[in-house]
């Protein structure tokens, strides 16, 4: 079979399988009279398995050895094409990644692009200072993408850079809060508590729906800051899991220094000395727990809370009767 039929039966062209003859990796097996080479069957078999290997992103030199040295295994050579592709795939992303944020930035000009791509390069830097600068200029002369934003806050572990972030992304415009609530379900501990810190840092409704429904969030870390922010702000849905966190021991003490801001409100202030009578009452309670939730009524001011201290002061549990006592001589300025 001459050159031109094997190249339209492979898909070969004669160009390239001139270049083939010229490096050893096909050898027609004969010519013709006229002195055209003349290809075998065993010839454009070869010439197929050449192009097969190279489809799986063998070079012409690997191709050559993968058929010609008996001894050859594939295993190692193509573990090491595995790890070249998901490398070129990771830097590939990337440079999406990076052209999509330049895009969302929507830059006026090559100036404005080239500010754009120097803030992200500053964001991914090794330097706290740098990330720090970068996140404060934000938005100066041209806005970096939430996204960029986000991402950046849930990989930082620098407090002083986390609360930059937080700031810029406090003045961006976007969906910052909804990529955060995404956060919180990574399978990684540090990035939820990243993304809900960086939540309740936000104003807004958007993040304050976000941190409502993280109240029933399977992390109780999760939980227990969600709790803290809309405590914060006076939203007294937050008292059940506030209460869960002085049972817990987790932040206990921030849980009830919150829940007597919560309980400035006479009204609030008789719903939470009822929660916490109830959570006192409960027989699963146990009594370290029991111990931190009678010293919480301290802050509880009210009737109901008078009542419960007084209860408790005949505890059968000593060190709840002697801190209910004490704290009742307090209320009534005799301590």
């Amino acid at each position: 079979m001459l050159i031109g039929e094997v190249a339209r039966r492979s898909g070969v062209s004669a160009r390239m399988l001139r270049h083939y003859e010229s490096l050893g990796l096909v050898r027609p097996s004969g010519r013709t009279g006229s002195g055209y080479r003349e290809y075998s069957g065993a010839d454009i078999r070869r010439i197929l398995h050449i192009e097969s290997l190279r489809s799986l992103g063998l070079s012409l030199r690997e191709i050559g050895r993968a058929l010609d040295d008996p001894g050859f295994t594939p295993s190692a050579l193509v573990g090491d094409l595995i790890r070249q592709t998901r490398a070129r795939i990771a830097a590939e992303t990337e440079l999406l990644t990076r052209l999509r944020r330049l895009d969302a930035a929507d830059p006026a000009g090559w100036e404005d692009a080239l500010r754009v791509v120097a803030l992200l390069q500053a964001l991914g830097s090794a330097s706290a200072d740098a990330r720090q600068r970068a996140a404060l200029s934000s938005g100066d002369a041209v806005p970096v993408p939430v996204e960029a934003l986000v991402e950046a806050v849930l990989s930082e572990p620098e407090p002083n850079v986390a609360g930059a972030l937080s700031w810029a992304l406090a003045r961006s415009e976007g969906s910052a809060a909804e990529l955060l609530a995404e956060a919180l379900g990574s399978p990684e501990a540090a990035v939820r508590e990243r993304a809900v810190e960086t939540l309740a840092e936000l104003p807004g409704e958007g993040p304050a729906g976000r941190l409502r429904e993280a109240l029933g969030h399977p992390d109780a870390v999760v939980r227990g800051r969600a709790a803290l922010a809309l405590g914060a702000r006076g939203e007294d849905g937050a008292v059940p899991a506030l209460l869960d966190m002085v049972v817990s021991g987790h932040r206990d003490t921030d849980a009830a220094d919150t829940l007597g801001v919560l309980a400035s409100d006479g009204a609030t202030a008789d719903r939470v000395a009822r929660a916490m009578t109830a959570r006192l009452a409960d027989t699963a309670t146990r009594a370290a727990a029991r111990g931190r939730l009678t010293q919480a009524l301290a802050d509880i001011p009210g009737p109901v809370a008078t009542r419960a201290l007084t209860e408790l002061s005949q505890d059968e549990d000593r060190a709840v009767a002697l801190t209910a006592a004490y704290l009742l001589r307090l209320r009534e300025g005799t301590g």
